[in-house]
């Protein structure tokens, strides 16, 4: 089989692409490799044009395949890859968002973009080589694309400066981790997670990332050259030029004066459109026009907004409400508005509203991750919920969507800079954002709710974190920054970059655009302005709840901490399990251990928690050699007595220890339910114990024991009197 193989770096790690005829039935396919890491791209397009579709038929699939990292998952039963994980679906997101805004939106011709990460080594992440493998499989196929695109992943940290394409190792330590695509000119997708970054950090991870895209593009570009194919001759979608002046005839003025009156809210905007829309195909049927000319109505009075909009705000600086470009919509905030949840935050901006539940568990209700990249715990979880009512939609139960894990994930990035560590706050915490109304930027909502809702949940975060949306509209050089974007701004407009962070800095980062792409310096731009909308929505949230809760609610479960040798983990594990189970059956109590002997005790009250504390310090309690001790006698034995210390712990009274005489038999001494004092003599590393009556009976009989050995009568008149002696010292 013919490989033809090409080679450039990505700062010293090889990139190397592969094209033979591997998937030969695909309009294209490629191996594209990164250190060890290597992902199969296949392109494929249909064979005919869907003119009756309105909107553009691209799918783009990340799939991983678990024997890429050399693991076996599964249910026991079932032994494959089912439904993607969430690590899947944001990578698949990532390329989706790149790639899609340089097609022409017009094409009606199905096509599929397939990424197979076949391989993956434990530095080199597959996101970043998907994209520039997807890119150079449209470049060299027959299908029409604007490419090429590339990305790279920058990382910073105050000790390292900018790290380019930053290893899984490395990435546990930035304090930014950023995603950048684009063409050879700007900039065209970004993702980031940061801890409270400044601005311009950020701006110079842009300025980074643009050069290291130049590089990449000018790669690809040597290859499409070479052995691209001819590009194929698509039907676009177009509209009947006599059509649309006769729509426009119908629909305007009152486009405008629907869209762009303040004192309509969106609930009354929407109707008085749907209503327009109705009178105007009833004019049209009245017309002449069939109802298959007039199919793709809703296309063109769309396209009419879209240069409503782009025309009002950039030629009069005017938004569909009024506002200013720099203007945030009214916002409202309320607390504990459910009465049994651990912690509930509503907040409101404009029409959107987005409602956030805090509940806190046991330390071992975390999220198991398992996958080719992510495998683990996650102690802060964050679900996002976008049912069908909060647009106004019918909609029928259904699996999570790509947009409500992208959304839910981002809005998770935002806050867990913020979240304590496990030592500190020793909970599992979930939130859940339920979307109750959407006019624009739900994921910020989510992160502003989220952090009022932790707050109120006693979870020490020591400040808030908020989001804003930032939208542009822009015609070739002239363009206008809009803050906190709504429906129509949102749809019509030119970019949805989400910025959200803390007053000193960023902590996540989203942009999508559907032009070509953006330099740094309006990028820039944009996160100034962010930055100022931000810090107004904190004062707000600030005003509202400045500080966490000093407790949990009293509906949250109680949490002690303590600590024991690691190696007694065991004995309060039991055989099997059987003594922790019977303590937490006597105690109500889930128990939790970590590896250097933490334990972490959970329970309904701190009774219950004590009382399984108590318990679990009685099996680890460590005696030490000296120590004076209360024990019952449990067993006689010839060689000694069993003395029960406590519940889990016994030790042994040899005979030599329970007199400074020769004692014959046990009973002589000591009998079954006797309480003693005695005195551990030493414990051996295997933790057994032994013990001394003696040493505390007659204490110099540890140094230096009496001898009797030559006056029997006197040695048994002696017995007697020490007798007497140890039964009045212990009773």
């Amino acid at each position: 089989m013919d490989i033809k193989e090409y080679r450039t770096e990505i700062n010293g790690v090889p990139l190397i692409i592969k094209i033979s005829e591997l998937a030969k039935f695909a309009n294209s396919a490629l191996l594209a490799q990164l250190g060890e890491t290597e992902v199969l791209v296949t392109v494929v397009m249909g064979k005919e044009d869907k003119l009756d579709y309105d909107f553009m038929p691209l799918t783009v699939d990340y799939e991983e395949k678990y024997y890429a990292a050399g693991k076996i998952y599964g249910s026991r039963f079932v032994r494959r890859e089912s439904r993607p994980t969430e690590t899947a679906i944001l990578t698949g997101r990532l390329i989706d968002r790149t790639l899609r805004p340089l097609f022409d939106q017009r094409i009606r011709r199905e096509i599929q973009i397939t990424n197979t990460c076949l391989s993956i080594d434990d530095s080199n992440n597959p996101d970043t080589l998907g994209i520039i493998g997807s890119s150079l499989a449209l470049g060299i196929s027959d299908i029409p694309w604007n490419g090429p695109v590339a990305a790279i992943r920058i990382g910073w940290n105050a000790s390292t400066g900018f790290i380019i394409n930053p290893t899984y190792p490395q990435r546990e330590n930035l304090a930014l981790d950023i995603v950048v695509s684009g063409t050879k000119d700007s900039i065209n997708m970004i993702e980031a997670e940061a801890k409270e970054v400044a601005e311009t950090i950020v701006y110079q991870a842009f300025l980074i990332a643009q050069k290291e895209i130049n590089k990449l593009c000018e790669f690809q570009e040597q290859i499409i050259k070479e052995i691209g194919k001819a590009k194929a001759a698509l039907a676009l979608q177009t509209w009947d030029e006599t059509l649309v002046q006769d729509i426009q005839d119908l629909i305007h003025p009152q486009l405008d004066e629907i869209i762009f009156n303040e004192k309509l809210t969106k609930a009354q905007k929407d109707i008085l459109l749907t209503t327009l829309f109705n009178e105007t195909r009833t004019k049209l049927l009245e017309k002449g026009y069939t109802e298959d000319k007039i199919k793709l109505m809703n296309l063109i009075i769309d396209e009419e907004q879209n240069q409503l909009v782009h025309n009002k705000i950039l030629n009069d600086d005017k938004r569909p409400d009024g506002r200013a470009l720099n203007e945030i919509r009214p916002i409202d905030i309320e607390l504990d508005i459910l009465p049994r949840t651990h912690g509930s935050a509503l907040f409101i901006r404009g029409d959107t509203q987005a409602l956030s539940i805090t509940t806190l568990g046991a330390p071992n209700e975390t999220l198991i991750m398992q996958g080719m990249e992510v495998t683990g715990e996650k102690r802060y979880i964050h679900h996002y919920n976008f049912p069908g009512y909060c647009s106004g939609e019918i909609s029928k139960n259904k699996n999570l969507n790509r947009r409500e894990i992208g959304h839910g994930a981002l809005a998770e990035k935002a806050v867990r800079p913020l979240i304590p560590s496990k030592e500190i706050f020793p909970y599992a915490i979930r939130v859940v954002t339920e979307i109750l109304a959407s006019n624009g930027s739900t994921s910020m909502a989510s992160t502003c709710a989220s952090s009022l809702s932790l707050m109120t949940a006693g979870v020490p975060i020591k400040k808030h974190a908020a989001g804003i949306a930032m939208g542009l509209i822009k015609n070739q050089n002239q363009y206008k920054i809009l803050t906190d974007i709504q429906g129509p701004e949102d749809h019509y407009g030119d970019m949805d970059f989400k910025v959200a962070g803390t007053e000193d800095g960023i902590t996540a980062l989203q942009m999508d655009i559907k032009v070509d792409g953006l330099n740094a310096d309006i990028l820039k731009e944009v996160l100034d302005q962010a930055r100022e909308a931000r810090l107004f929505i904190l004062k707000k949230m600030s005003a509202k709840i400045q500080e966490p809760r000093p407790t949990v609610s009293q509906y949250a479960p109680q949490i002690i901490t303590l600590k024991i040798d690691a190696n007694k983990i065991g004995e309060v594990i039991g055989s099997g399990g059987k003594i922790i189970n019977q303590i937490t059956e006597q105690t109500e109590t889930q128990i939790d251990f970590d590896q250097d002997g933490t334990v972490y005790i959970t329970g309904p009250n701190q009774e219950s928690i004590a009382k399984a504390k108590t318990i679990i310090e009685s099996i680890t309690k460590t005696f030490e050699a000296g120590e004076i001790v209360e024990g019952t006698v449990q067993e006689i034995k010839d060689f000694g007595a069993i003395v029960k210390l406590d519940d889990f712990q016994s030790g042994l009274l040899h005979i030599s220890e329970l007199a400074p005489w020769h004692v014959d038999r046990v009973e002589d001494i000591v009998k079954p339910g006797d309480i003693l004092k005695l005195k551990v003599k030493k414990v051996e590393p295997n933790g057994k114990i032994s013990l001394s009556l003696k040493d505390i009976t007659h204490p110099e009989a540890a140094e230096r024991p009496p001898r009797y050995q030559n006056n029997n009568d006197h040695h048994k008149n002696y017995q007697t009197r020490q007798k007497r002696t140890y039964r009045s010292y212990n009773n």
